[in-house]
């Protein structure tokens, strides 16, 4: 299901990362970073919550609004129950959404967002993403504490903060259009390869938003997909031309092989992941290069795994879902 919209636009962003961020390509164009992991807090999930709610603070900042100025916020993560998104909701006092897209929340929420300034029920809001290597570690697959190995397709949970502020307000950026994805099961059962759980689901919204705008690859100077990695971003690469025909081209990237430096940073295997990893990409690099002209559209493309480990546990099949937005740049 493909949406175009009138007028809704990015009018500002904000990006707050870890240690392992700031040591990425990308890592001086981030606003904010921690040099610890801990963020100066006790735990992971509080530290999650503060970087969180430092890239709420940011972008507030950044657009010369006050919380009380906000019609709504839009904010997902990967704990149990949203929970970071929820705490750091708390001391803004805005409308809240709570969401869970896995690694597409950034997306979906921006795609919520869109849909409610086009249809006029607001006219401004916020959508936040936050992801922490080690609560997200913890929470899936086994605590880091245990040194369990991890295999090279392994991908590695990006730390901190995003935030972006969407309004009816005329900016650089234009939120052109968005297919909205569809569970994708291609019977795949393990945790440490996320990009082949979800590569299909990022071909299928891909396919689909071509076909429903009428348009090629060629039409975009960039299309972004989440968090696939190393193993998955070729897989999409196959799977789009052996069952769509389509070549992706020069023009397509993944979040997950740009946010670490692959070479010097070991440590993260096959690359980033997390809600966090393409919004980072996107806020810190893709943006700014809209603004600039330096592209003129691009599709951002995020991908989730769907699963919980009960369900890993029960050997049942990883599910993924592919959200997709448009971006124009306004000169």
């Amino acid at each position: 299901m493909t949406y175009t919209y009138d007028d809704v636009y990015i009018n500002n962003y904000a990006t707050v990362g870890g240690p392992y961020e700031k040591d990425g390509p990308i890592g001086p164009s981030i606003d904010k970073v921690y040099t610890n992991l801990y963020a100066d807090e006790k735990t992971w999930e509080q530290a999650e919550v503060k970087m969180l709610s430092d890239s709420i603070d940011l972008v507030l900042r950044k657009s010369k609004k006050n919380a009380s100025d906000i019609n709504l916020l839009i904010s997902g993560d990967l704990l149990n129950q949203v929970t970071a998104s929820s705490y750091a909701a708390l001391s803004f006092n805005i409308p809240f959404f709570g969401i869970y897209g896995a690694c597409s929340s950034s997306v979906e929420g921006m795609i919520l967002m869109s849909s409610l300034i086009d249809g006029k029920k607001i006219k401004n809001g916020i959508v936040s993403v936050s992801s922490h290597n080690m609560s997200s570690e913890k929470q899936f697959r086994n605590p880091t504490e245990y040194g369990a190995p991890k295999p090279s397709t392994a991908t590695f949970t990006s730390t901190g903060g995003a935030s972006v502020y969407l309004s009816n307000q005329k900016g650089k950026i234009k939120v052109e259009s968005s297919t909205i994805g569809k569970v994708v099961d291609m019977n795949q059962t393990d945790p440490f390869n996320m990009g082949a759980v979800m590569a299909a689901a990022a071909g299928d919204t891909i396919y689909r938003h071509l076909q429903d705008m009428k348009r090629t690859v060629d039409d975009y100077d960039l299309i972004l997909t989440g968090d696939l990695g190393v193993y998955g971003r070729e897989i999409l690469i196959d799977y789009m031309h052996q069952e769509y025909g389509i070549d992706l081209g020069k023009n397509y990237d993944d979040s997950g092989t740009m946010l670490y430096d692959l070479k010097k940073q070991e440590e993260v295997l096959a690359g980033a992941s997390g809600p966090l990893c393409i919004a980072m990409v996107s806020f810190a690099n893709v943006f700014p290069k809209l603004e600039k002209g330096k592209l003129k559209r691009v599709l951002l493309v995020a991908t989730g795994a769907l699963f919980s480990p009960t369900f890993v546990y029960q050997h049942k099949p990883i599910y993924s879902i592919s959200h997709a937005i448009s971006l124009e740049a306004i000169r």
